[in-house]
């Protein structure tokens, strides 16, 4: 874990994907918001508080391992990610509503994630001891996330023709060089693999659905519209992964392969689920639509 290419590259990796992610946004995501306010402030709780919870009991209902119980407080601490505004594109979710709960998730994380990672590892690992990412590195965790995020959206604004030259190869640069990251850290655990999915398996599966149901259901029982609750269930169900694995493996955050398994176990199960997800709520809709035509 102290190659050059986990000292180096996780932080790379990680600056230019916040980097990617700014440059996909502008002021007026942050505003949208006041549109959809009932929907944003549902999903912020049931990401920040809900979620945390539920996957804390998860946690004890499975008996997981110390390492993988704060990795999986690791992923239910991350926000959702552009593959969530993928999913409700493509089954009909209100995009814009998703790209603002990113923007402001991924704000959010900056604080919460230390602070639900160090209370996780206190309680799940022997004798209480801390992590790399202690409450004295907030301020590296905020320069790696969101200083990025900051030029990126500034580009944007400033320059954003330049914005949509850069997007694509800034997405391909930061795929390319995690994908060699974690390919590292796969191999040197490879004889583990196939134990860690059978001990996360389950947990990170029950997680995920339970993930989907809550990010729709509750904004329906709230009154939200459908394509509001599609959204807040992709925002809600899909976590952003590729950053709970980047924070789990660098060496300057936590430096532990064995608490990146459930985001990278995570990372391959949502994109089934997240399917099913979308083609249930686009039958039910259908269902629904069919039925109040006269």
């Amino acid at each position: 874990m102290d190659s050059a290419l986990t000292l180096i590259g996780l932080p790379i990796a990680l600056g230019v994907i916040m980097l990617g992610l700014g440059l996909g946004l502008t002021i007026a995501d942050f505003r949208r918001v006041a549109q959809h306010p009932r929907a944003a402030v549902i999903a912020l709780v049931c990401q920040v508080l809900v979620l945390p919870a539920i996957c804390f009991c998860l946690v004890l209902a499975f008996d997981l391992a110390p390492e993988l119980a704060v990795g999986m407080m690791l992923l239910a601490a991350s926000p959702g990610g552009t593959t969530a505004n993928l999913y409700s594109h493509l089954f009909g979710g209100h995009v814009a509503l998703n790209i603002t709960l990113t923007a402001i998730n991924s704000v959010l994380a900056v604080f919460t994630l230390p602070i639900l990672v160090n209370l996780s590892a206190a309680y799940f690992l022997p004798d209480g001891r801390s992590l790399g990412l202690q409450f004295d590195k907030v301020v590296q965790v905020f320069a790696i996330v969101l200083v990025p995020v900051a030029i990126g959206t500034l580009i944007r604004a400033r320059l954003p023709h330049v914005a949509e030259r850069l997007n694509r190869p800034v997405r391909i640069l930061s795929v390319v060089v995690l994908v060699a990251v974690i390919a590292g850290a796969v191999l040197g655990e490879r004889e583990n693999i196939a134990d860690y999915f059978v001990a996360v398996g389950l947990a990170v599966l029950a997680f995920n659905l339970l993930s989907l149901a809550i990010g729709y259901g509750v904004p329906r029982l709230a009154g939200v519209d459908r394509s509001a609750a599609t959204a807040a269930g992709f925002e809600i169900g899909i976590h952003n992964s590729t950053l709970a694995i980047t924070i789990a493996l660098s060496p300057a955050l936590l430096d532990s392969t064995q608490m990146a398994i459930p985001g990278a176990v995570y990372g391959i199960v949502m994109f089934f689920t997240a399917a099913a997800f979308g083609y249930l709520v686009t039958r039910v809709r259908t269902r629904s639509a069919a039925t109040s035509t006269p």
